[in-house]
């Protein structure tokens, strides 16, 4: 088996996983297929794991011999408060379980990994974290839609849209100001509001968009509009989270890349 024989190659550049410490571990966009060797090597080591809803059960199949806790955190789905996921990191590392912490995309991309690792500091657990492919990246190479283009961006902005239209938003009239690509993490509930703000920032309202759902999976879907035609065809379509908003030029890239029979991969 090829991964077998690269983390046999790999095994002695791999960190040892020692009882009582916790590693804070992304699983990447979703297919397992974009694992990392360390991270498959971690799955394969842990004791336990807490994992969050956007981790498959195809990546868990990496860790039989482990126990798995379930922690939620998808929007709008039931969850464990994130205390009370600190505490249980906290709790089962003391008790010297391996605990491997797997969260979708990269613990340090919208995962709350520094606010786990803040804490683990604080309760003097040793712990380690294993990035992961963070799952805006690799969700528009998968639709190819490159994430920055020479005379096309020249920087691409990374966003929570949970918080949109509340006191703890962002200031979109400032992002729309600087006409760069902006990738929108959670933001599917809240899009009429990010479109309406990016317009009343200047962003015009035929910037193009996409919104990907479930990238990477057997339940991805893609939808291309504008700006502000993009909130309708959401709801028109049916979308879901989880999903991606991608605002700005780059996506009519798509179209130049995407083969003309059609059989994209």
């Amino acid at each position: 088996m090829i991964v077998a024989s690269a983390l046999e190659h790999l095994a002695h550049r791999l960190p040892v996983f020692f009882p009582g410490h916790v590693w804070l571990a992304g699983a990447g966009p979703g297919d397992p297929r974009y694992l990392t060797l360390e991270v498959i090597d971690a799955l394969s080591k842990a004791d336990i794991i807490v994992h969050d809803a956007l981790v498959s059960d195809d990546v868990l199949a990496f860790a039989p011999q482990a126990e798995v806790l379930y922690a939620g955190k998808r929007g709008g789905k039931p969850s464990t408060a994130q205390e009370d996921i600190t505490l249980s990191l906290i709790r089962l590392a003391r008790e010297g379980k391996r605990v491997l912490r797997l969260k979708g995309g990269d613990p340090f991309i919208f995962g709350r990994g520094g606010e786990e690792a803040e804490a683990l500091v604080k309760a003097g657990i040793s712990f380690r974290v294993l990035p992961g492919m963070t799952s805006a990246l690799a969700a528009l190479a998968c639709v190819r839609i490159p994430a920055t283009m020479r005379g096309m961006s020249k920087a691409i902005t990374l966003a929570t849209g949970h918080a949109a239209g509340t006191e703890d938003d962002l200031d979109w009239h400032a992002l729309a100001r600087t006409k760069e690509p902006i990738v929108v993490y959670m933001g599917l509930k809240t899009l009429p509001t990010i479109s309406r703000l990016l317009m009343e920032g200047g962003r015009a309202p035929e910037t193009p968009a996409a919104v990907i759902m479930s990238a990477t999976t057997g339940e991805e879907r893609l939808l291309t509009a504008t700006l502000a035609t993009v909130a309708a065809e959401v709801e028109h379509q049916g979308f879901a989270a989880p999903a991606l908003i991608v605002i700005g030029d780059i996506v009519t890239m798509r179209e130049l890349l995407v083969p003309s029979t059609g059989n994209t991969p």
